[in-house]
């Protein structure tokens, strides 16, 4: 475990491994350590990296009174201070949209992208906003994230992933909620025409079951150059009920990226 200033934030993260860098980006109220079961099937051939975004997980609170940072800003910070210039970047839900968000303002920049649970709305639709928590909560609620078919058949995994997002950091955000970043509501209301410039490979990854479907098939049609893989019947968060099948895709579509960087 290790933590690093971005932004005079104090950001932690995780990291294994050796090699090309791939950063995991977690979802909203999620963490970095979310991510474990892609670390253990790519630190072998990867430098694995995972970060908790401001307000989430180990890192900081931003000021109560004060809008969230951008977390495309963060992200592009957080590349600065680990000296990472060409990353794989796959990130879920919020991480997806902000990896999408980065690569649209860095059209080539990154090796390969990976959004999950994550695409394009139509323009102008407003964020997400996560409701505020009583006094009492102790483990964060994750509505439709996992199956209930996946939260009976394995409840240890379930317990897990509770665990490790409740963090005193993501409930005192969530009690106090902070105002998004206008950078960020600006530019969420352009994506559509923003990806449309991303030449870095892409892989668009979904549960079948994610409301999200749509979003990402329009990402999809944006970005013509782009795969697009439906995980029949996973949920939002695929990459953790589904991580087999997740990885998988990942790893055929991370052959068809490096093999060309190889032979050169």
């Amino acid at each position: 475990m290790a933590w690093i200033d971005v932004g005079g934030n104090d950001i932690y993260y995780v990291e294994e491994g050796a090699g090309q860098p791939i950063v995991f980006l977690h979802g909203m109220s999620s963490c970095g350590e979310a991510w474990w079961q892609q670390f253990a099937h790519f630190r072998d051939r990867f430098r694995c990296i995972a970060y908790d975004s401001v307000n989430h997980g180990h890192s900081s609170n931003s000021p109560r009174d004060a809008d969230e940072p951008d977390r495309a800003d963060e992200l592009d910070g957080f590349l600065a201070a680990m000296g990472i210039t060409r990353p794989i970047l796959a990130g879920n839900s919020m991480g997806g949209n902000t990896l999408t968000r980065w690569a649209a303002r860095h059209p080539g920049d990154a090796l390969a992208l990976i959004p999950s649970g994550a695409g394009v709305a139509l323009d102008g639709a407003p964020l997400p906003s996560p409701r505020p928590l009583d006094p009492e909560t102790l483990f964060l609620p994750i509505g439709d994230s996992l199956t209930e078919g996946f939260k009976a058949a394995q409840p240890r995994m379930y317990e897990r992933y509770l665990r490790i997002r409740s963090t005193a950091t993501r409930i005192e955000a969530l009690r106090h909620p902070r105002r998004p970043s206008q950078r960020t509501v600006a530019e969420r209301g352009t994506m559509g025409e923003g990806v449309k410039a991303i030449r870095s490979p892409m892989c668009i990854i979904v549960g079948a079951l994610d409301a999200a479907v749509p979003r990402c098939e329009t990402l999809h049609e944006l970005v013509p150059h782009s795969q697009y893989h439906a995980i029949a019947g996973a949920p939002h968060n695929v990459y953790y009920e589904a991580a087999e099948p997740y990885n998988a895709i990942v790893d055929a579509f991370l052959a068809t990226v490096l093999e060309p960087v190889s032979a050169r």
